[in-house]
């Protein structure tokens, strides 16, 4: 059994910052990290930024330049650096890691941010 535990969400005034984290708890043998994904009532989740196992980098446009994904694989640690918030940043945050070789995704259950003056 894996578990995915997001942390770091709250209420923020644009502008300001934010850190996430999300560690793996549980049978964490073959996990690696895929990035960070969010939501917003009444939308299909969308990818804000991913990291390969060659820690190679991809951000969505509409967040690149003000956020920073980043692991530390020895701590099963993923984090997501939020500067520069904006209100359409809104939304429960999500990580995502995989299994090596099993194809099956792993979600947490989520943290929310709020940019709101």
């Amino acid at each position: 059994q894996v578990q995915l535990v997001e942390s770091g969400g709250g209420v923020v005034q644009p502008g300001g910052s934010l850190r996430l984290s999300c560690a793996i708890s549980g049978n964490s043998f073959g996990m690696y990290f895929r990035g960070w994904f969010r939501q917003t009532p009444g939308r299909q989740r969308e990818l804000v930024a991913t990291i390969s196992s060659g820690d190679s980098l991809h951000y969505s446009p509409s967040v690149a330049g003000r956020f920073t994904i980043s692991r530390d694989s020895a701590k099963n640690m993923l984090y997501l650096q939020m500067d520069n918030l904006k209100p359409e940043d809104t939304a429960v945050y999500y990580c995502n890691a995989v299994r090596a070789g099993s194809g099956v995704f792993h979600w947490g259950q989520g943290t929310q941010v709020t940019v709101s003056s």
